[in-house]
């Protein structure tokens, strides 16, 4: 992956000169970026601790001890990054243009080793584009918070580049999408843990939908997610003689979720926020997932309910040199609509609420930027109740996360 990228950058630079007079035209950019934090506790995370989520319940040795009530903290530079802009002639009345950009994430527990963040093709015809590729997941969209840490408002945020083909369409001030978007990097879980299949198999992508007023100042709008998966094909069932029997299955779990969004820039203020009424959005490094409510005793067939979350945001910058910023994120378990009768899928299934605050300042310079976060984070943990999926007999567990970033932006 790493020598194919070297010499993609060789090939087009060695190229620059007839590509340009083929209409083509080149621009390159990327940074270098590194994170040094310190966490109180042990985290739900991903990237060995960089992309924070929420605190880890408890975990009791035979003494009463929490082994999860362990500080850690380390230095990376993971998520420097390099990427190529390209315009290339137009199409009829579009405009073409490409993106491909790579950071060192890795994937799953792999690090420091190349991956595609976005891979796109766009068509613009002024009033209307699609977009095919890896990009942005829609329920991201044009409204994320402006923090320090990578993971950039989640778990009360989306956070996920995919697959997908976008339309996108404007009359004046107002602004429609609708996407079909499939898995790859950030993946539902299920029986099998997170996996694509649960996706493939069920042979429907995740379909969004949204619209917007818009102008050069004030963002606002709504919009429905729909997700539907198989959680599996077959089911092996033990009979009372002993013998196992292995049964074709039709299972389906299927889910919506809202969302609502605004935000406000002029020269010096960022006022951005977010309201979500997710369900099994695992995908979107969320909380939730969702549960067996009914099992065949022939087939062992399922049936599921997914988890209902409340979640919202607000984030507020000012300034051009010095920014300080702030952002408040809260999150609250609504249960299922059906009874818990089987296993249960998912992330942070066990958290009644959540609520995180992040305090920050950055200090802004041509091509660097020096910043420093402090985020305390409350997780309410506690019992589930079978009958609803909430969760009752509640208890409070915090950590304190300290980031100190610099970048070097070119």
């Amino acid at each position: 992956m790493t020598r194919l990228l070297i010499l993609t950058l060789l090939f087009l630079s060695f190229t620059n000169i007839r590509a340009q007079r083929q209409n083509f035209s080149y621009k390159f950019y990327g940074q270098v970026r590194g994170d040094l934090f310190y966490n109180s506790r042990a985290n739900e995370e991903t990237v060995d601790g960089l992309f924070f989520l929420f605190p880890k319940d408890k975990s009791l040795d035979p003494n009463g001890n929490d082994l999860n009530a362990t500080s850690n903290g380390n230095l990376y530079m993971l998520y420097s990054r390099l990427g190529v802009d390209i315009k290339g002639p137009d199409i009829g009345r579009a405009k073409s243009t490409v993106k491909v950009e790579s950071d060192f994430r890795g994937s799953g527990s792999t690090f420091a080793l190349l991956r595609i963040r976005h891979a796109y093709a766009n068509l613009d015809w002024g009033k209307s584009d699609v977009t095919i590729g890896q990009t942005w997941h829609p329920l991201f969209g044009d409204v994320s918070p402006q923090v320090l840490n990578l993971s950039t408002g989640a778990p009360f945020q989306p956070f996920n580049r995919s697959p997908l083909v976008m339309y996108k369409y404007i009359h004046k001030e107002w602004q429609l999408k609708a996407a079909a978007v499939w898995q790859l990097q950030y993946l539902s879980t299920g029986p099998k843990g997170k996996a694509e299949d649960y996706l493939k198999n069920g042979c429907i992508p995740e379909l969004y939908g949204s619209i917007d007023y818009k102008t050069q100042s004030w963002q606002s709008g709504i919009g429905i997610d729909f997700l539907s998966l198989k959680p599996r094909t077959q089911s092996t069932v033990e009979k009372q003689n002993g013998n196992k029997q292995t049964y074709k299955v039709d299972e389906r779990i299927n889910s919506f979720t809202l969302e609502a969004h605004a935000k406000y820039i002029s020269a010096d203020w960022f006022i951005a926020g977010k309201t979500l009424l997710a369900s099994n959005q695992v995908h979107n490094s969320m909380i939730g997932g969702y549960a067996v409510t009914k099992i065949d005793p022939q087939t062992g067939e399922q049936q599921y309910t997914p988890y209902r979350h409340s979640l919202t945001w607000l984030n507020l910058v000012y300034g051009k040199k010095w920014k300080p910023g702030f952002f408040i994120g809260y999150m609250k378990n609504l249960g299922t609509s059906n009874p818990i009768v089987g296993e249960k899928y998912g992330t942070g299934l066990n958290l009644d609420q959540l609520l995180a605050t992040q305090f920050q300042l950055t200090y802004n310079l041509p091509h660097w930027k020096f910043g420093f976060e402090y985020m305390p984070s409350i997780a309410w943990y506690g019992t589930m109740d079978p009958g609803n999926g909430k969760i009752k007999d509640t208890y409070t567990l915090t950590n304190h996360r300290i980031l100190g970033v610099m970048l070097y932006l070119f």
